[in-house]
């Protein structure tokens, strides 16, 4: 497994993925990335964004992150994610509902609220998280 890189993604609720593959794209906070096997060792802040592995050319899984942190060593690549979830494990439906109530709760709120920020981000978040279903 030489010609293969070790990567691991995790998130506060749980491990998503450890395994080894022959590439990783990532959406960093200054422009996506790639990392292959025996890449420079670098670590950087993530976006919101799909982190696609690659197989054989191919893409073989997307991930969907809330933000974190990529860290790239010799022994491979770790994202440590705020937040990480499967992109086949999410139905468009769902997220609609959840986007729904999020900007209902927001609109409810109003500007001067206390749980506007908060509100703001997973809105964000989750307009984000249609648009990779829908891409």
């Amino acid at each position: 497994m030489a010609d293969k890189l070790h990567f691991s993604l995790v998130s506060p609720a749980r491990e998503l993925f450890s395994g080894e593959v022959d590439h990783v794209i990532a959406p960093g906070s200054d422009g996506e990335f790639g990392v292959l096997v025996n890449h420079a060792p670098f670590m950087t802040t993530l976006k919101n964004g799909v982190v696609r592995v690659e197989e054989n050319g191919e893409t073989t899984m997307r991930l969907f992150v809330r933000g974190g942190f990529a860290d790239v060593t010799p022994a491979g690549l770790t994202i440590l994610a705020e937040e990480a979830v499967n992109l086949d494990s999410v139905s468009a439906e769902s997220v609609q509902k959840e986007y729904d109530e999020a900007h209902r709760a927001l609109l409810a709120e109003g500007k001067d609220g206390p749980q506007v920020h908060a509100l703001e981000e997973q809105v964000a978040y989750l307009e984000s998280l249609k648009a990779a279903l829908t891409n």
